[in-house]
């Protein structure tokens, strides 16, 4: 089943009179358990193409259908609602509220999903002992390195257990030896089931991925299985 679907998806921007098409009819599909990478340099799309899959902005034209669900016309609570229930977010600069805990930020998006408080706290805790920060749960973002930093951002993506984990440049704000343990991380995730895309200016970064998407001038120019980490998979099954 594919979990993301994009058909001919065009996007433009009006600035005063000028129009500027971002997107220039992307047709992507990513399978259920897959680990993509798209990558393209500054100004191809890419995070554009990252916002529509994120339910962050809508196609001028074109759809969209994200696990089974056709995104289009959705009211904006509809998106948002469907948006907590099926995305998982990973930022480049993490996106910690700092006044709260390790364990309050992973808290926030069920908020909205209607668990009881018991219940976030409990699954809150439980995806940051599987992440190594349960000793670190009640410090605050200051008090964390920026791996640690990250490792509470991927438990936040994951305490929704979402359908699909969305990483914009997981590993840019980092050093290379904690980056490396974090892309080590989303793959093991990846291997645990859950379906990944990725989102890098990075070829290193990419070759990380299973499937390797690149776009320039708001096109995919090329969709490539990485067969080195397809070989992986197959010895580990």
């Amino acid at each position: 089943m594919d979990m993301i679907r994009l058909n001919e998806v065009v996007k433009i921007y009006h600035r005063g009179d000028q129009e500027l098409q971002i997107l220039r009819g992307v047709s992507l599909s990513v399978s259920e358990g897959d680990f993509v990478a798209i990558v393209g340099p500054s100004g191809s799309g890419k995070s554009t193409l990252m916002n529509m899959i994120g339910l962050l902005d809508v196609p001028t034209s074109g759809t969209y259908t994200l696990d089974g669900v056709d995104t289009q016309g959705l009211s904006d609570n509809k998106m948002a609602a469907l948006r907590n229930e099926k995305i998982g977010f990973i930022f480049q600069q993490f996106n910690l509220l700092p006044k709260l805990t390790a364990l309050e930020n992973v808290e926030l998006p069920m908020i909205y999903s209607g668990l009881s408080k018991s219940a976030r706290r409990e699954r809150a805790m439980a995806m940051l002992e599987k992440l190594g920060m349960a000793e670190r749960s009640h410090h605050k973002p200051s008090e964390l390195s920026g791996g640690q930093q990250q490792r509470v951002a991927i438990s936040r993506a994951l305490a929704t257990k979402p359908a699909l984990i969305l990483a914009d440049e997981p590993t840019g704000a980092l050093d290379s030896r904690t980056g490396q343990e974090v892309l080590e991380l989303i793959m093991q995730l990846n291997e645990q089931g859950n379906t990944i895309v990725l989102i890098t200016h990075d070829n290193h970064i990419a070759e990380h991925a299973k499937r390797i998407v690149s776009i320039r001038d708001g096109e995919i120019v090329s969709d490539i299985v990485n067969a080195t980490q397809r070989a992986k998979e197959a010895v580990r099954a």
